[in-house]
């Protein structure tokens, strides 16, 4: 790792010819940061939704791989436009949100995927039950904001299986298949704050 050249932007360094967040711990701004998710409903489309109440530390290290973050979510706060829907998956079916309030994600090492890509490598704990769900990250860059706050801003994506969490709720179809499909997208926009 060398860094080959200074800027100008207090949010970002150049190290080896990329550009990344400047070393430093920033706090998730939840205003500006999405944790949403996709799976699939009768086996015909997608239904989507998001978790509005998310809050988290990233530590972004002087070597960029020494790197880490740490985010809990509410998991009352999923959200998917439809209110009985969320009812259903705020109650024991699903996330049982009154037994288990958070949802969280610990990061235990990072490694590069390419120019510009990395794979955060950490665990997620949902209802009690820690798997590893690695995430796919960018960096989308680094502002100084008008309050006088420096900030960045990564996007992220992952794919878990929901059973795997004890989240195994589902019902038959007649005509084969079932209503709410295994597999579960993740895609997170995240932007953060240096403190």
């Amino acid at each position: 790792m060398s860094l080959t050249e200074s800027t100008t932007n207090p949010a970002v360094r150049i190290v080896d010819g990329l550009e990344l967040p400047a070393a430093g711990t920033y706090a998730l701004d939840a205003s500006h940061s999405q944790v949403g998710f996709a799976v699939r409903h009768v086996m015909v489309s997608k239904t989507k939704g998001r978790f509005s109440d998310v809050a988290g530390n990233v530590e972004i290290a002087e070597n960029p791989l020494d790197s880490s973050v740490a985010v809990t979510i509410q998991t009352a706060s999923v959200d998917t436009r439809d209110e009985q829907r969320d009812g259903h998956l705020r109650s024991g079916d699903f996330f049982d949100a009154e037994a288990y309030p958070t949802m969280t994600y610990q990061s235990r090492s990072v490694r590069e995927a390419g120019k510009g890509r990395y794979v955060v490598e950490g665990d997620l704990t949902i209802k009690g039950v820690t798997r590893s769900v690695p995430l796919d990250l960018t960096f989308e860059g680094g502002a100084a904001d008008p309050w006088g706050g420096v900030r960045i801003g990564f996007s992220a994506k992952a794919e878990l299986d929901r059973e795997a969490f004890g989240l195994t709720w589902n019902q038959a179809l007649e005509t084969g298949g079932v209503l709410v499909g295994k597999k579960v997208t993740i895609d997170i926009e995240a932007e953060a704050v240096k403190q």
